[in-house]
């Protein structure tokens, strides 16, 4: 699109979305073809991205189904009340993984009139409610833990909850390990934030491990005490999560990543210098605004042909980057060589 006023100003930005109906038949583009100059691609990449968002989510749910499914045949056998506690919470936490499927696939919606930026911010959303389950796990962790002190429980058959403990502390960590490989692998903060929940289930398990222990070692106490030191552990995963999501929904972008698409802008041949560039994060996707200045004596088809070139070197050299809109303008008489 450009100005009508001046043949000097123009903006450039590709219909990413339209184009990316091809994306549907060929999400596996960017992985075969990742320095291709085809703005569809970084549609690809993103429907991709999505995708291996939603398969990363469907395993964890499994895994942490099976593993407290697990616990509970465990709880039937030694009555735990912990590890029935530990149970019924990783039950809760594993649905946790379906609204964050929901807003990967809302986020493979094509944008409309009312969201036109499309549907990614949901996933931000999801941030928000995965933090609270962590601030939740937190209450309850130290909750229990300060119950125990005051009204101590007799745990019977140690080593089986032992071995339950292990199992739901070995289960969330896989299962966290993988969610947040694939979530900055991608891009979301969401996902990664899902994996710290999982982290903090499986401390949560491991509180179970050590209380029965200790238990065994003749030292009951000990198990609330290591309960309220795995509490504090689980506030600092919530401190990380929590800045993550609030960066997000803030727009806030690593200033390196900032600079490096300034100096790629700013490479483009005919680019005299950039004005300002702007990054911001919809969902685990990068969109980009830069203003970039070029000879006042170039005509409109001469600074579409840079607007053009700044858009494609960003495309191809940002990571993550699936739209960027330049806008170009003369460089100012007093600004001139």
């Amino acid at each position: 699109m450009s100005h009508p006023q001046s043949e000097h100003h123009a903006e450039h930005g590709h219909g990413h979305s339209r184009r990316g109906l091809r994306g549907l038949r060929g999400v596996l583009a960017e992985v075969f073809r990742p320095h291709s100059h085809d703005a569809a691609d970084s549609v690809d990449s993103a429907l991709e991205a999505s995708a291996e968002g939603i398969r990363a989510v469907k395993i964890s749910l499994v895994a942490l189904l099976v593993t407290a499914v697990a616990q509970a045949a465990v709880v039937v056998i030694t009555g735990s009340v912990a590890l029935l506690a530990d149970t019924i919470h990783n039950f809760s936490d594993a649905l946790t993984a379906i609204p964050l499927w929901i807003t990967f696939a809302l986020g493979r919606r094509r944008p409309n009139a009312s969201y036109t930026y499309g549907y990614g911010r949901a996933e931000d959303l999801a941030g928000v409610f995965i933090v609270l389950m962590i601030a939740i796990s937190a209450v309850v962790a130290g909750y229990e833990s300060v119950r125990r002190l005051v009204d101590p429980v007799e745990l019977t058959y140690p080593w089986v909850v032992v071995a339950a403990g292990l199992i739901g502390f070995a289960g969330n960590e896989i299962v966290a390990v993988y969610r947040i490989r694939v979530g900055r692998r991608i891009g979301s903060a969401a996902l990664v934030a899902d994996g710290l929940h999982a982290r903090t289930d499986g401390f949560t398990s491991l509180a179970v491990v050590i209380g029965a222990l200790s238990v065994l070692a003749g030292l009951p106490l000990a198990d609330p005490l290591i309960g309220l030191a795995i509490t504090i552990a689980i506030l600092l995963v919530l401190r990380g999560a929590a800045r993550d999501i609030y960066r997000r929904l803030m727009d806030a972008v690593d200033p390196t990543l900032t600079t490096r698409a300034t100096e790629i802008a700013g490479s483009a041949d005919g680019v005299l210098d950039v004005e300002y560039l702007r990054l911001r994060w919809i969902g685990h996707r990068i969109r980009a605004e830069a203003g970039v200045l070029v000879g006042a004596d170039l005509n409109l088809d001469e600074a579409h042909t840079i607007a053009h070139d700044v858009e494609e070197k960003l495309l191809r050299e940002v990571p993550k980057l699936t739209n960027a809109t330049i806008h170009v303008s003369p460089l100012p008489s007093s600004m001139s060589v």
